[in-house]
């Protein structure tokens, strides 16, 4: 029930615009690194003196204007720009329904070869974030066009969908962030039980580490993340071919401590002003982290 009223509130188009006044409020800010450009620079700077990269996401969604979408692609070019001339350890993600998705599929193309171009001039990856079940195959049509002209782009495979054995097959020889999906789908397209998603994602993920493209193994789960250490062990897996990932704000001691015990790890850096919808689906996601709301409303 608890997902269910996060995820609903997560897509509430009028919530969205009023927290963009409000600004981080809710407990936000511990899992946001600030609305501008600047202070996720150094936010992403402090990690990087821990062992940590960073991927960076410059937040936006509900846009249905050529206007703001062509905004959030300039807001990502100079995101771009910034990993470069801080000389940080990062590369980006990106939502394509933050770029024109939902308006055109053409257009969104034209705005994520724009960001693509400049990426590669500057040798940073790009990330394409996975949204919800309807984007997916959009979404997978644009990295395919992507990937004839950059091999330095990639997407994410949710564990949730019955879709993901398959399109990790076809996607070997390309980085992809594998997570267990944070929207509330139908059983149709995806398994609804716990126990059920956690199995396929440690399967998935032992598959994929086989394979030749590099992994991004996305979970807070301690649970997992000991069994995929001990599997990489057992099966003489080198740690340069994959990454643990978490998000920005959470588990941090484990963060250190998986860098410290020599595993590559990569923090998920969220910025910007339309960081509604993400902290909504991070309550959803763990409705404990509504600690984190609590705690910011009485704190002084």
């Amino acid at each position: 029930m608890a997902r269910d009223f996060f995820i609903a509130l997560s897509k509430n188009q009028l919530l969205n615009a009023g927290a963009k006044k409000w600004g981080l409020k809710l407990g936000a800010a511990k899992v946001v690194a600030g609305t501008e450009v600047n202070g996720m620079i150094e936010s992403v700077k402090k990690l990087n003196a821990l062992g940590i990269r960073a991927t960076i996401d410059n937040l936006g969604e509900f846009v249905f204007s050529r206007e703001e979408a062509t905004e959030a692609k300039e807001n990502i070019l100079e995101t771009l720009n910034a990993i470069k001339e801080a000389n940080v350890d990062a590369h980006l993600s990106v939502k394509l329904t933050q770029i024109g998705l939902d308006i055109s599929y053409d257009f969104c193309l034209a705005n994520m070869q724009e960001i693509m171009s400049l990426a590669k001039e500057l040798d940073i990856f790009v990330n394409i974030d996975m949204e919800d079940y309807s984007h997916a195959q959009m979404t997978f049509d644009l990295l395919d066009d992507l990937l004839k002209d950059y091999d330095n782009v990639g997407t994410v495979i949710q564990a949730y969908l019955f879709r993901s054995e398959m399109d990790i097959e076809r996607y070997k020889n390309v980085r992809l962030r594998l997570v267990k999906g944070a929207y509330k789908e139908n059983e149709e397209v995806s398994l609804q039980k716990k126990e059920d998603i956690d199995a396929n994602y440690i399967k998935l993920i032992k598959t994929r580490l086989h394979h030749p493209g590099f992994t991004s193994i996305a979970t807070h789960d301690h649970n997992i993340i000991n069994e995929i250490k001990q599997y990489v062990k057992d099966n003489n897996i080198s740690n340069d071919k994959f990454e643990f990932q978490m998000l920005y704000g959470f588990r941090s001691e484990m963060q250190k401590e998986l860098v410290d015990e020599g595993y590559g790890f990569c923090t998920y850096v969220p910025f910007g002003k339309d960081w509604y919808g993400y902290f909504m689906r991070r309550l959803a996601e763990r409705p404990q982290n509504l600690n984190l709301v609590w705690k910011s409303l009485f704190s002084k």
